[in-house]
C-alpha cells in the first residue's frame, strides 16, 4: 500500500533520525532525511514528496517554515509535526496553519506509522473527492466539450436545429461522437423529458429489423409468443437515433420513409396502422451520396433526411482540444484506476496534438486510458505512449512522393528538388508551407501547429492579415 510513496524526514537528533526512516523504510515507503531547514527546503524542490516529517525546533529554524514551504510549493504533501515542545497552543496553531497531525516526544514509531498511513488516505480521499466533483459539475455542452471554432460552430447547430421537428442526419468519421450529437440535440429540444432510444442498424440481424422497428402481433411469426412494441413506438413523443442507417436494407428504409412523411406504422402480422409521433435522427460515417450511386440507399430517403445535417468534425481539425479532452480523460482513467496521475508533461502533449488520431475521440480516450495505466510518475511522458503515437512525425503522417528514379521521395526532399535548383531559404520557406497548406487542405490552425509557429507568424510568413 506504501510502496513508492515518498517521505522527506525532517530531524536533527541522528538517533531519533535513524529509528524513524527503519521504520517507515520496512513498511514501504521511501525516505530521504535531512538534519537543517535549508538542506530540507532544498531537497524539497528537487523532487516530488507524498509526506513530509518534521521536528518542530531545530538548529536554523523550525517546522513552521517547512510548512509553509511545502504549501507554497505542493499543496498535496501531507505534513506531520513533531515537538519535544508539546502543548495544546502548539498543537493547534500547526493544525491551523495547515499541518495533517501533530505528535509529541518521546515518540511512539508505531503511533507515527499510524498517523503517516492515516493522513495520506485522508489526503488521496480529499484529492479523489476532487477531482469527482469537478468531473461531475464540469459536463460541457451535454457532455461535448470541445473551444475549437468547429466544436462552437457545431454546438450552434445544434442549438438551432434542436428547435425544429424534421429529421436529422449527422455524419462524421468513427469515433467522433456522432451518439453524442444525437443525445445534446434530444436534450435541447422539446421532447427533452421524453424518451430517447438509439439503434446500430448493423448490428440486429437482418430478418429481425422490421419486428424490431415496426413492433408484431402475437403469433405473428415463429417465437412471437405475445405481442411486442417496436422501437417507433417505444419512442413515441421523443428521439429515435438510427445508428449506422445506410446499413439498413432497402425494403426497411421504404417503410422508414412512410413513417418519416406521415408518422403511420404497421407492425408486422397486424391488419390495421398505428400512427406515432418519433424524431428521427440517423448517423452514419458512409458516403451516402455514393450510396445511393451505387443502389444501396434510396435517394428519395437521403433527400428526405438531408434536409438538416450536421458534420462532426474530426479530430485532427479540433487541435485546440485536444488537451482539453485529453485532461478529462486523463482524470477519468486515473480516478477509475485509483492512481495520481495529474497531467503531461510537455513533450508528450505536443506529440499528442500533432498525432492525427484516425480513429478520433474514441481514439484519443484510449491512448489516454493505456497511458495512466502505463504511467509511473504524476505525469504521462513520451514513453507512456503508444508506438504508433510517438513515431507520428511532425508533418502529420505526410505520405512518401514518387521520385524521377523511380524511388519514393521523402516530402520535403521532393520540395528540395523542384526545378533541380538549390533554392534560397526564403524560397525553401514558402514551398514548405505551401506543401503543408496544401496537406491539409489549408487549413492554417492545424499548418501553423505542424509548422510548430503561433498562427500570426504563418500569417505575416504567407503576407496575409489575420482573420
Amino acid at each position: 500500500m506504501n510502496r513508492g510513496l515518498n517521505v522527506l524526514l525532517l530531524e536533527d537528533d541522528p538517533a531519533l533520525q535513524q529509528l524513524i526512516v527503519e521504520e517507515l523504510e520496512s513498511e514501504g515507503f521511501r525516505l530521504t532525511a535531512c538534519d537543517t531547514v535549508a538542506a530540507a527546503k532544498q531537497t524539497l524542490q528537487s523532487g516530488h514528496f507524498d509526506l513530509l516529517v518534521t521536528d518542530l525546533r531545530l538548529p536554523d529554524g523550525d517546522g513552521m517554515d517547512m510548512l509553509k514551504a511545502v504549501q507554497a510549493q505542493n499543496n498535496a504533501c501531507a505534513v506531520i509535526v513533531i515537538t519535544a515542545f508539546g502543548s495544546v497552543r502548539q498543537a493547534v496553531k500547526a493544525l491551523q496553519a495547515g499541518a495533517d497531525d501533530f505528535l509529541t516526544k518521546p515518540l511512539d514509531l508505531e503511533h507515527l506509522l499510524l498517523s503517516a498511513k492515516r493522513v495520506l488516505a485522508n489526503r488521496a480521499l480529499r484529492s479523489e473527492l476532487q477531482q469527482y466533483r469537478q468531473l461531475n459539475t464540469d459536463h460541457g455542452f451535454h457532455g461535448i466539450f470541445g473551444k475549437s471554432p468547429a466544436m462552437n460552430k457545431l454546438i450552434g447547430q445544434i442549438r438551432m436545429l434542436a428547435e425544429a421537428q424534421g429529421p436529422v442526419l449527422i455524419l462524421g468519421e468513427s469515433g467522433t461522437g456522432k451518439e453524442l450529437i444525437a443525445r445534446a440535440l434530444h436534450a435541447e429540444s422539446p421532447r427533452a423529458d421524453k424518451p430517447f432510444l438509439a439503434v446500430n442498424c448493423a448490428g440486429i440481424p437482418a430478418e429481425l429489423l422490421e419486428s424490431e422497428f415496426f413492433g408484431h402481433a402475437s403469433g405473428s411469426f415463429t417465437g412471437a409468443k405475445t405481442a411486442r412494441k417496436g422501437l417507433l413506438q417505444q419512442a413515441d413523443g421523443g428521439t429515435l437515433l438510427l445508428d449506422e442507417i445506410g446499413e439498413m436494407p432497402l425494403m426497411l428504409q421504404a417503410k422508414l420513409l412512410r413513417a418519416l412523411q406521415d408518422g403511420w406504422i404497421r407492425p408486422v402480422g397486424e391488419d390495421r396502422e398505428v400512427q406515432v409521433d418519433v424524431r428521427i435522427l440517423a448517423a452514419t460515417h458512409q458516403d451516402l451520396r455514393k450510396a445511393v450511386e451505387e443502389g444501396r440507399f434510396r435517394e428519395d430517403l437521403y433527400y428526405r433526411l438531408e434536409t438538416f445535417a450536421l458534420h462532426v468534425p474530426p479530430v485532427r481539425d479540433r487541435e485546440d482540444d485536444i488537451d482539453l479532452l485529453a485532461l478529462r480523460f486523463l482524470k477519468q482513467s486515473a480516478i477509475a484506476q485509483q492512481k495520481q496521475v495529474k497531467g503531461f508533461t510537455a513533450e508528450a502533449l505536443k506529440v499528442l496534438k500533432r498525432y492525427r488520431f484516425p480513429g478520433n475521440v474514441r481514439e484519443l480516450q484510449n491512448v489516454v486510458e493505456r497511458a495512466v495505466v502505463f504511467c509511473h510518475g504524476d505525469s504521462i511522458a513520451l514513453k507512456d505512449l503508444p508506438d504508433r503515437v510517438q513515431s507520428n512525425n511532425s508533418t502529420g503522417g505526410l505520405s512518401a512522393l514518387p521520385a524521377a528514379n523511380g524511388h519514393a521521395t521523402h516530402p520535403i526532399e521532393a520540395v528540395l528538388l523542384e526545378g533541380q535548383v538549390w533554392p534560397t531559404l526564403d524560397e525553401m520557406q514558402k514551398r514548405y508551407v505551401q506543401m503543408i497548406l496544401k496537406e491539409v487542405d489549408g487549413n492554417k490552425r492545424r499548418a501553423a501547429a505542424l509548422l510548430g509557429i503561433g498562427r500570426r507568424t504563418l500569417y505575416r510568413w504567407l503576407g496575409e492579415d489575420e482573420t
